[in-house]
């Protein structure tokens, strides 16, 4: 899938917004593929890269050495545009754009997904699969919700995954979290059960319910589910 067939947007990643200006009220504006879109200051863990310079040449990185999710394929049955609003539990930053519009995806919204959802252990970047936004896109609509999604875990390195393991007997050893084809979420206000039937009933991919850290594990994979 060839990065041509994408339609880039036209605006440049805003950096350094303050918290609470985020999120700012009013619908986003989708004409020109435009993204309106707030990224507040991260703080990272310790252990994690704090050189933002070098996280947008690690991103630049990925997405120059690794196949580009985004479809060729215009697709006149889905929306004219998606959405999406995530919050990142561990590092803070908020973003609401649109990823999605005029049968194809967005090369800028989601290379801001993909930073948004890095591993906050070590600032590593992965391409994030398409097809789990997507996902994300028909959950929100199931359950009528417009909050943020929560992300308690979004990419994971190998060598995170390996020492999260060695925490936990529920990180699996081939985990998708790894190809950037999950997600662990919550949503502000919302029962993590109501989550959880609402991902069931739409019949993809993987579903956990993980009742005592409160949230609920989506993936791109075969349709399964566990927990709870």
């Amino acid at each position: 899938m060839s990065e041509r067939d994408i339609i880039s947007s036209r605006r440049k990643f805003l950096k350094n917004m303050a918290y609470g200006s985020l999120l700012m009220a009013g619908g986003i504006g989708v004409a020109n593929a435009k993204v309106k879109h707030i990224a507040s200051h991260t703080v990272l863990a310790p252990q994690a890269a704090t050189d933002k310079t070098r996280i947008h040449d690690t991103l630049h990185q990925h997405m120059s050495s690794h196949k580009t999710y985004a479809s060729n394929i215009l697709d006149r049955n889905s929306p004219s545009h998606k959405v999406l609003a995530f919050h990142n539990t561990h590092t803070g930053d908020q973003i609401k754009l649109t990823y999605f519009e005029q049968g194809r995806y967005i090369k800028d919204a989601l290379h801001e997904i993909n930073h948004l959802f890095r591993d906050y252990h070590d600032g590593s970047v992965h391409p994030i699969d398409p097809a789990l936004l997507d996902q994300l896109y028909d959950l929100k609509h199931t359950l009528e919700v417009r909050k943020p999604f929560h992300i308690v875990s979004g990419y994971r390195s190998p060598a995170t995954n390996a020492d999260l393991r060695k925490h936990s007997d529920g990180v699996a050893k081939n985990s998708l979290h790894m190809q950037g084809r999950a997600i662990d979420i919550r949503i502000e206000g919302l029962d993590t059960r109501r989550i959880r039937n609402a991902a069931l009933a739409m019949h993809r991919g993987g579903v956990g319910y993980y009742e005592k850290s409160d949230f609920v594990h989506l993936d791109t994979g075969s349709v399964r589910t566990w927990g709870g």
